[in-house]
């Protein structure tokens, strides 16, 4: 490669297979390492790019809520892994889910069929030389090796925690005498598998999973305490109180069965109501499979298939994919990073995605939007770019390259992993009271700079 005029990117997850694309799609040749097959991680399935190890939904579609903003914005900046997802959507409430198996082997496709994308399949363990143009994204499961490099480089602790996925069943195996189908509150269409629970087995269930055995953790993965409180383990939620999964994954509020008959005669409502709610969602476009949806799980396979048949409708479940639990490292990036997802250290150097202690499948993708973007500008000699906080984008990667805003990292956890929230962005110029239309505000604002970002690249490139 040509280092000054050419862009490493190490990793084929969200985040590099959306940086390889901006970059390629501005001019610039790029090399794309990934390290699977030859090295494959704790929880990968395939040697795809952008492989969806945990759910497979981005979260709350609708541009008023915190993660469809952030797809929106992703969407009208012409990101090549939101477009996809779209492309490959399954039916799933108010949320963007995908089919992961079309979604992965679409993206693949095209970067591989990019004209100025050189694929390489290998573990790098050392980082590249000062000169190089490189983009780490490696995401949260780096290899122990590079890793250790990159701990070395940044001369800083390393940062973890612990994550897991949900299993998937079968849906032939679902048993639709007890369970149905239906949206909460019945929005839109009848997109979730619904499991309804009396109280008794509910406690049951709860009684179960405390009592269940836990897969083994590696030596150095002991401090389970260390979880990213977005994905507990439901075993660990079952934990913390009786009712806490009900007012969680489980939670019952909004889910009616016609069988039960009238939802608005207010006597049936209460004899018949559930005690709590198992929710599957669908995971291909054919409804073949089905996601527990908030299963994370670290339980053993056996416990896994003794425990989860308890749920009604779900007796004879068939596990097409047990879950997992792996150890996830993130960088402590406030000390580390500026707003152009550079290390201060080494302009040369951009990090994107999940390793930078951003949360969430759209948040990796806008980390890898933003480092191929502004390593293709510096590539060519151009200033690189930061989008404003009033925008979701700008306002997740100010919240993990500004030290100053992160001066709770001196909290007893630190510096710790963020997913996109209104919380992050500025004030509006006036006070809106009711949240709905404030959020709408948030969204109107944020997409017409995000309108003025495309024009002024536009203007840099022509």
């Amino acid at each position: 490669m040509k280092e000054k005029n050419s862009i490493l990117v190490i990793g084929g997850g969200l985040a590099g297979a959306e940086a390889a694309w901006q970059a390629a799609n501005a001019g610039i040749e790029v090399t794309l390492i990934e390290m699977r097959p030859v090295k494959q991680s704790p929880a990968h399935h395939t040697d795809e790019f952008a492989e969806l190890v945990c759910s497979n939904s981005f979260g709350a579609l609708s541009s008023d809520r915190a993660a469809g903003l952030l797809q929106e914005e992703l969407r009208r900046l012409n990101s090549l892994v939101i477009n996809t997802a779209d492309q490959h959507s399954v039916p799933a409430g108010g949320a963007l889910a995908v089919d992961r198996e079309n979604f992965s082997a679409e993206i693949t496709n095209q970067l591989y069929s990019h004209p100025l994308i050189k694929i390489e399949r290998r573990e790098l363990e050392f980082l590249p030389t000062k000169s190089q143009l490189t983009i780490i994204a490696t995401g949260p499961l780096t290899s122990d090796k590079f890793a250790d490099n990159l701990k070395k480089f940044t001369g800083l602790d390393e940062c973890h925690f612990f994550d897991a996925a949900s299993p998937i069943i079968s849906g032939e195996s679902i048993d639709f005498n007890l369970a149905f189908k239906a949206s909460r509150y019945d929005k839109g269409d009848a997109d979730y598998v619904n499991c309804p629970m009396n109280k008794d087995q509910y406690l049951a269930f709860r009684c179960a999973l405390i009592e269940s055995e836990q897969a083994e953790l590696k030596h150095y993965e002991k401090d389970k305490a260390n979880f990213f409180e977005g994905c507990l383990p439901i075993e660990e939620l079952a934990k913390r109180g009786e009712e806490t999964m009900r007012y969680g994954p489980l939670k019952p509020i909004g889910i009616w069965d016609p069988r039960w008959g009238d939802l608005h005669n207010i006597e049936i409502r209460k004899q018949k109501r559930a005690y709590a709610v198992v929710q599957l969602r669908q995971e291909d476009k054919q409804g073949r499979l089905w996601n527990l949806v908030g299963f994370q799980t670290n339980l053993k396979w056996g416990e896994q298939k003794r425990v989860f048949r308890m749920i009604p409708g779900l007796k004879n479940s068939e596990f097409i994919r047990f879950g997992v639990m792996h150890r996830n490292t993130f960088l402590e990036s406030p000390k580390l990073l500026n707003s152009y997802l550079q290390f201060k250290k080494r302009p040369n150097f951009f990090a994107a995605g999940q390793i930078t202690g951003t949360e969430g499948y759209a948040a990796a993708i806008a980390g890898g939007w933003i480092a191929g973007t502004n390593a293709a500008l510096l590539a060519k000699g151009l200033k690189p770019i930061s989008l404003p906080p009033t925008t979701m984008m700008g306002a997740l990667i100010h919240f993990i390259s500004d030290i100053s805003h992160n001066e709770r990292s001196k909290s007893k956890k630190g510096f710790q992993p963020m997913p996109p929230n209104f919380g992050l962005l500025p004030d509006l110029h006036e006070k809106i009271r009711d949240k709905k239309s404030r959020y709408i505000a948030y969204r109107d604002r944020a997409l017409l700079e995000i309108t003025n970002t495309k024009k002024f690249l536009h203007q840099m490139s022509t």
